[in-house]
């Protein structure tokens, strides 16, 4: 009887950990619910001061604590590790700030983060500065981009849009007002279109005003046309369109100098502010224009097709110099970008502060991409694997850097998105000849139809 027992509980306890071993492999959030947040509490509330002197984290104590030990306890003094505040758990990890001591510095703990990983027992740990003196510890119990799940709660707003999820379980935000320029860089298949699908459809829901330019006839951002304000599916049709987005920054400019009393001859260089302070019913409409496989905009055949090269590279650059306080912003994308291209691609490419770089076929691409501002992302956006697509790493002109991964939105779910906010398509005259064309929508079994948005040809 006893023998029967053993093998009963035998046998419940390898039914319980292959059962245990399945949840981590198939439904990592589950397991870190009920099994990894635990043990990774208890671990790091046992072995938190050990781990902080493991990893040089201990300063020596003061003077006064010194004495208050020997006089009390008549034991050794110990080097003392960082003030630990309250431990936050969620769905994804735990959170616990650390009130550094005196001479520490964000840095020190950040160095330390790889062996804070593998004493607490999860899969990563990101450090960020609070307040001088306070970092926070994000833990993150297991690999979240590699099924992609964006928060519940996401700090949007106005030309603010939640595009992916970074590696420490918070929503990557793209913000237009805060990096008002964007180079993307992907090959085939590598989750770029992606990421502009869900930028138009988290853009299609705001007053903002969409152009694009997409040279491969339309196949990106046409199924789009029914928020379009403006739509370029070839270089000849680029050429006219770039020239009178030019003329409304222009126009905007003076609008500016007329509100605030501005001379006439200053130059728009010169002017500091933006449509940002204007009424907001003087306030023209952002406007933010997709370039699609902006390669298509440099390649030349002929002297002719180099003259319109240049000019359109011209009028690129000064939208992505001027283009922000007039309200208009860039975003740029294509498999590769920089100087083979021709006159003018470096030169606008400095012009584009954020930059995301998903898979590429070489590291060249990725250097285009991320090695003028942060040298250390290449190697990470060059090690991204084909069958992760949507992950990518994002930079911007201040060196930081993490890596992203865009959920999946499927063409039509985008596409319905824009049908449905095609009334919010603002009417700007200057872009009306460029309105791309929305065939009607057929009608539906049940004989019932829905009315189509009125468009220009």
């Amino acid at each position: 009887m006893t023998d029967l027992v053993t093998w009963a509980e035998l046998g419940g306890a390898l039914t319980a950990i292959g059962g245990a071993a399945y949840t981590r492999h198939a439904h990592p959030a589950a397991y870190w619910s009920t099994v990894g947040l635990p043990l990774s509490v208890a671990r790091l509330l046992a072995s938190y001061s050990s781990t902080m002197d493991a990893c040089g984290l201990t300063v020596e104590p003061s003077r006064w604590r010194a004495l208050a030990v020997r006089a009390t306890t008549r034991r050794e003094v110990r080097p003392v590790p960082p003030r630990r505040g309250v431990i936050r758990p969620n769905s994804t990890g735990l959170r616990v700030r650390l009130r550094l001591a005196p001479g520490q510095e964000p840095a020190d703990v950040a160095a330390s983060a790889e062996r804070l990983r593998h004493a607490w027992g999860v899969h990563a740990v990101h450090v960020r500065d609070v307040k001088p003196g306070v970092v926070e510890l994000r833990l993150v119990g297991y690999d979240v981009l590699r099924k992609v799940r964006m928060p519940r709660r996401v700090d949007s707003g106005p030309l603010r849009v939640p595009v992916a999820l970074r590696e420490d379980a918070t929503a990557f935000v793209r913000d237009y007002r805060a990096v008002p320029h964007e180079l993307v860089l992907g090959a085939t298949l590598s989750g770029k279109s992606m990421y502009l699908r869900h930028l138009i459809s988290g853009l299609a829901a705001q007053p903002v005003a969409l152009v694009g330019i997409d040279c491969k006839r339309g196949v990106e951002l046409a199924p789009f046309a029914s928020r379009l304000s403006a739509l370029a599916t070839a270089p000849d049709e680029a050429v006219e369109l770039l020239p009178v987005l030019v003329k409304e920054m222009e126009d905007r400019y003076d609008l500016i100098k007329a509100r605030q009393g501005i001379a006439p001859g200053i130059p728009d260089e010169e002017i500091t502010s933006d449509v940002w302070g204007l009424p907001e019913s003087e306030r023209p409409v952002p406007v933010v224009l997709f370039v699609d496989e902006v390669a298509e905009l440099f390649l030349v055949a002929t002297r002719k097709d180099e003259e319109r090269r240049d000019q359109m590279v011209t009028h690129l650059i000064r939208l992505a110099q001027l283009g922000r306080a007039a309200g208009i912003y860039l975003e740029v994308c294509g498999q590769r970008f920089g100087a083979e291209l021709g006159k003018g691609a470096t030169m606008l490419r400095a012009q584009l502060t954020g930059r995301v770089c998903h898979r590429v076929n070489d590291e060249p691409s990725a250097k285009m991409a991320l090695g003028d501002i942060a040298p250390e992302a290449v190697l990470a956006a060059c090690s991204i694997a084909p069958e992760l697509p949507g992950l990518a790493v994002v930079g911007d002109t201040s060196g930081g850097w993490s890596r992203i991964r865009t959920p999946y939105l499927s063409l039509a779910d985008a596409a319905a998105t824009c049908r449905e906010s095609a009334h919010l398509t603002p009417d700007i005259p200057a872009l009306a000849p460029f309105r791309p064309y929305v065939p009607p929508v057929p009608v539906a079994a049940s004989g019932t139809a829905t009315a189509p948005h009125p468009v220009t040809e």
